[in-house]
């Protein structure tokens, strides 16, 4: 079983001995790596383990519903809060430590006087609905990062947004962290895991994975064609209009580069040039409300430029 500390000072305490020591086998120092989550473990989380423990010889999962990213409205109170079966499933893939701290230990004030601000990247997709989500974030992932000072820190590429804005973090703040991407982990019908997921009733289950499928199918599309940025807003179009037919609320439905740039979303009234990049690296970026959950899900796509 992992060991779990609730407060800071004994987490760094735990921690300071591996600081400094070689790796018996490598002969290289020893890593530590952290995994942050807000508890209501899934395949996904636990494949987030399993990949820090190939990067590191010692593997922290925080594990705190952090206030600050939860806006008016939204589900803080209702979010599930499930430590003691966390915990046995962090047992199967042999974490470490488990911080679980309060929120007067992370947050002395509350809110916090202290802002660590993402900028432009913020303002856009989930930042767009979800004001001051990414600034909390961003407070949250700094503390955790002074916190366990890890090597290596270990996030999804299902909340893509969120880890372009903490590998800008890290690069603009000078923190010595490998920060690793890991693959979205799927149900066998193609949904992206979420803790989310639950709010799903049974029928609403069934329809879920169309997200996945129309997102597949637009970057087929894409994929297949040398495109001009009419044809692709028009595809962009046919999809919006998939999605929704089959029960979805769309937030935003995008195409990016794989750095967030704008190419083209619904209903945007852009530049027909802006379309003629010089990379093939794009993103399909949605999120989308069916029936209480918001699910978000992405497709990496390498395209054909115009010529």
């Amino acid at each position: 079983m992992p060991t779990i500390y609730h407060d800071i000072s004994a987490l760094r305490a735990a921690l300071q001995p591996y600081r400094g020591q070689k790796n018996s086998q490598s002969g290289g120092l020893q890593r530590i790596a952290l995994v942050p989550t807000m508890g209501n473990l899934h395949d996904g989380h636990l494949e987030l383990v399993r990949i820090a423990k190939r990067h590191a010889d010692v593997v922290v999962v925080s594990i705190f519903v952090n206030p600050t990213q939860f806006g008016v409205g939204e589900d803080f109170d209702s979010y599930p809060r499930t430590l003691d079966k966390d915990i046995a499933k962090l047992a199967t893939v042999d974490a470490d430590y488990v911080f679980a701290p309060s929120i007067d230990e992370m947050y002395p004030v509350l809110p916090p006087p202290t802002s660590v601000l993402a900028g432009d990247i913020a303002a856009q997709l989930c930042g767009q609905s979800r004001p001051g989500h990414f600034d909390g974030v961003g407070i949250v992932v700094s503390k955790l990062f002074n916190i366990v000072q890890p090597d290596v820190a270990v996030f999804g590429q299902k909340d893509y947004q969120q880890l372009a804005i903490i590998k800008q973090l890290v690069r603009d703040l000078s923190y010595s962290i490998e920060i690793i991407g890991a693959p979205i982990v799927r149900a066998d019908d193609g949904l992206a895991l979420s803790s989310r997921n639950q709010y799903l009733n049974a029928t609403e289950r069934q329809i879920a994975p169309v997200l996945h499928q129309e997102l597949q199918r637009l970057a087929h599309r894409l994929k297949s064609d040398e495109l001009s940025w009419q044809q692709t807003e028009s595809l962009l179009a046919e999809t919006y209009t998939r999605i929704t037919n089959a029960g979805f609320t769309i937030d935003y439905l995008e195409i990016k580069t794989d750095e967030l740039g704008s190419i083209v979303n619904y209903s945007a009234s852009l530049n027909t040039e802006k379309f003629n990049i010089e990379r093939k690296d794009l993103i399909i970026l949605v999120a989308a409300w069916l029936g209480r959950a918001r699910l978000l899900d992405n497709q990496l796509v390498t395209v054909n430029q115009p010529s």
